[in-house]
């Protein structure tokens, strides 16, 4: 699997001044005192504080002032004089604080083993290496940098640099493509990022039974299907691959109208699908390949909204014949709330024979509202992936036994669906 590699976004070779700000770096006037200068601490310790009095500002030295106008100051216009020494004396001992935090994140030679500081650590090292900001560090609290708003903008600053490096890489050709068209690098990259705020905000999917996914090696899950588009086959895959201790890809097989239209067909090759045929089926199994298939095709995804988590039929067994040529273990997967993001009331038969699509739905929004008919509702997703059913038992010819296959095929079916009535007397409500 590729890994993006992090390119810091507005990186500066800032290094950390220990000789204090601005104010403390300007070249003294000849003949002007520390009276001029305001009576200002130097952030290097090298200007003394000058001794307030009424009417009257002497230096360590008590050297005359060279200006008899400024000699004759009052005392309201010495004080502003003193006060404006002193913001900028503290102006300067901030900038000097935040860059020696930043800068020295940005070189990150000795602290951080050559490598960028995240924000957390950078708000840490504003903070004074965990003193008070209001406190020992010198800084006011209005000065101490948030942690929330900062892991927000760290996250989308890594997806943006994980993106340029994408571009990079597309530039320069530096990226595999397997014998399938599954495009790994565009798939992580590119479409992940799509999909997560649909996946953790819009559905709020929940995935349970993870552990039953081997790390390594061949392996077919079988799911329900049902959502009028198959919106349930990528959130499944998303599952795997962000939660999977792993993070494998799941190989989906998809049905021939897929890779009939013309524009979604690429994009399915490149994100991993394949044509749900044995011979496919059967070579990604064989290489070690995670594979999903979903038995029960257009005839559950195009199912009545009345007939909701009823499975329909799984085909002949087909994908239960792959398993046990390739001897890998099925993985049975429930998934709940697909069936609420379009309930489909009445379907447009005519028209879609016209189209060649399988159905064409009437749903609650679709087609009275037009595009914004297409928004899926937002329903309560739940993703649960049970115990592996075992195949290594049995040899390669048992594929040939149709009893077997059917027994095989009916007790996965009735394995999920007994799993959709548990997981609805689970959920609370439709979309909570």
């Amino acid at each position: 699997m590729s890994e993006a590699r992090i390119i810091p976004l507005g990186s500066k070779d800032g290094r950390a001044r220990t000789g204090g700000g601005a104010a403390a770096r300007r070249p003294r006037p000849e003949g002007s005192s520390d009276v001029d200068r305001g009576g200002g601490t130097d952030l290097a310790g090298d200007a003394p504080v000058a001794d307030r009095s009424v009417g009257e500002h002497t230096t360590a030295a008590a050297r005359p002032h060279p200006d008899p106008v400024a000699g004759r100051r009052s005392a309201s216009d010495q004080a502003n004089v003193d006060r404006a020494a002193l913001d900028r004396a503290a102006s300067g001992q901030h900038a000097a604080v935040n860059s020696a935090s930043n800068g020295g994140a940005s070189d990150g030679g000795d602290s951080n083993g050559g490598e960028e500081l995240t924000p957390t650590q950078r708000a840490a090292a504003a903070g004074g290496g965990g003193s008070n900001p209001a406190g020992d560090s010198g800084m006011d609290p209005a000065s101490a940098l948030p942690s929330e708003p900062l892991a927000d903008a760290g996250s989308l600053e890594q997806a943006l640099a994980g993106f340029l490096a994408f571009l990079r890489r597309r530039i320069t050709g530096d990226y595999v493509v397997d014998e399938h068209g599954f495009d790994e690098d565009l798939t992580e990259n590119v479409i992940a990022p799509l999909l997560r705020p649909i996946y953790q905000n819009y559905f709020r999917v929940e995935t349970r039974g993870l552990e039953n996914v081997p790390d390594t090696g061949g392996a077919l899950i079988v799911a329900n299907h049902s959502g009028t588009l198959p919106l349930d086959a990528m959130m499944t895959a998303l599952a795997i691959m962000d939660h999977h201790p792993a993070h494998r890809h799941l190989r989906m097989l998809a049905a021939d109208l897929v890779f009939a239209v013309p524009f979604l067909a690429p994009v399915a090759r490149k994100t991993g699908n394949t044509l749900a045929c044995q011979p496919d089926a059967e070579r990604l199994l064989a290489s070690g390949h995670l594979v999903g298939v979903w038995p029960e095709g257009f005839k559950g995804i195009g199912k009545p909204f009345s007939e909701r988590y009823k499975l329909q039929r799984f085909g002949r067994g087909g994908f239960v014949s792959a398993a046990l040529r390739t001897g890998v273990p099925i993985i049975p997967c429930t998934i709940v709330g697909a069936e609420e993001i379009y309930p489909m009331i009445g379907n447009l038969r005519m028209l879609a024979r016209l189209l060649g699509l399988p159905y064409l739905p009437i749903t609650p929004t679709f087609p009275w509202f037009g595009l914004l008919g297409l928004l899926p509702l937002p329903s309560k997703w739940l993703i649960e992936f049970g115990e592996p059913v075992d195949t290594e038992s049995l040899t390669p010819a048992a594929a040939e036994d149709p009893m077997l296959v059917f027994e095989l095929t009916d007790r996965i079916r009735e394995t999920i669906q007994h799993s959709l009535y548990g997981l609805l007397m689970q959920r609370r409500s439709v979309f909570f």
